[in-house]
């Protein structure tokens, strides 16, 4: 049976939640696909995706039981639901609104890591390398950078597993960063894209932002102290940023060789990322999007 697209996937679950997806528009295709509808929004995510996406709705409710500002899922169909293997979820769309300058993001930060664990078992340990092998053995990259990408990420496992003292480990979101925030017109800064909240380091949560400022120059040093005013903590301080940027980098470049196929500019960007990573070109480092 040839799988079904993902246009496809979103008409069957609409019929299965009662939603009419007909004028449905495709707003973003990374590791979900979202569809923006009048007033729903709906996310698709890989085969095999369906732990996260149970996580984003449980942790969503839990955020919003707990005055935490979030993105609020359907409560009239059961989420997630499953399609040819690929989970569906339903959102309530957002009134119109913009990404989190770095201090907002900082401060919801802030209010998010400041949560009490919650009662129940539903928060998974974070796993920063999670999916990271996979990627690399099914890249389409040379003998010797194969070589070099499973010896790094061997050894930044071991790095995490060792990390100095830090903050408490806390309840995170695991994928922080100013586009998973959003404020809408007359609101504050709401988080997005839960699938990866879990328990670990809060560390985890301040070094994208902080590697955009250290490693890429995309952040001024006023947006960056902006950032860390906002949180009351500055990550580039502790000993453990270098091996938490280094694996949230290589996260980043196999997501790029998951996108890169044989050739394109994908495969291109891919492998700009790696030389970065070997220490070939100099930082600040310039990435593109995709």
């Amino acid at each position: 049976m040839t799988p079904r697209s993902i246009d496809e996937v979103l008409a069957a679950a609409g019929v299965m939640a009662g939603i009419d997806t007909a004028e449905a528009k495709l707003i973003r295709d990374g590791t979900n696909a979202i569809y923006e509808l009048a007033d729903v929004v709906a996310r698709i995510g890989r085969v095999g995706g369906e732990r996260g996406a149970r996580t984003s709705v449980t942790a969503a409710r839990w955020l919003a039981a707990s005055d935490v500002p979030v993105v609020r899922p359907l409560t009239t169909v059961e989420q997630p639901m499953l399609v040819d293997g690929r989970p569906v979820t339903w959102w309530r769309r957002l009134p119109q609104h913009r990404h989190a300058t770095p201090a907002e993001l900082g401060a919801i930060l802030r209010e998010l890591h400041a949560l009490p664990q919650p009662a129940s078992a539903w928060v998974p340990e974070l796993d920063p390398l999670e999916g990271i092998e996979a990627r690399i053995c099914a890249a389409h990259v040379s003998r010797d950078d194969h070589r070099w990408l499973h010896e790094h990420a061997a050894e930044l496992l071991a790095q995490y597993t060792d990390l100095p003292s830090g903050l408490p480990p806390r309840v995170i979101h695991g994928d922080a960063w100013q586009g998973n925030v959003v404020v809408p017109d007359g609101g504050g800064p709401t988080l997005l894209d839960l699938d990866h909240v879990s328990f670990g380091p809060p560390e985890w949560d301040l070094v994208p932002l902080a590697v955009d400022h250290t490693d890429f120059a995309r952040i001024s040093m006023e947006d960056y102290q902006g950032f860390v005013n906002a949180y009351g903590h500055d990550v580039t301080r502790w000993a453990g940023y270098d091996t938490l940027a280094a694996i949230r980098e290589l996260r980043w470049t196999a997501f790029a060789l998951s996108k890169a196929g044989t050739g394109g500019a994908a495969a291109r960007e891919a492998e700009h990322r790696i030389a970065c990573l070997r220490g070939r070109i100099p930082r600040p480092w310039t990435w593109s999007a995709f």
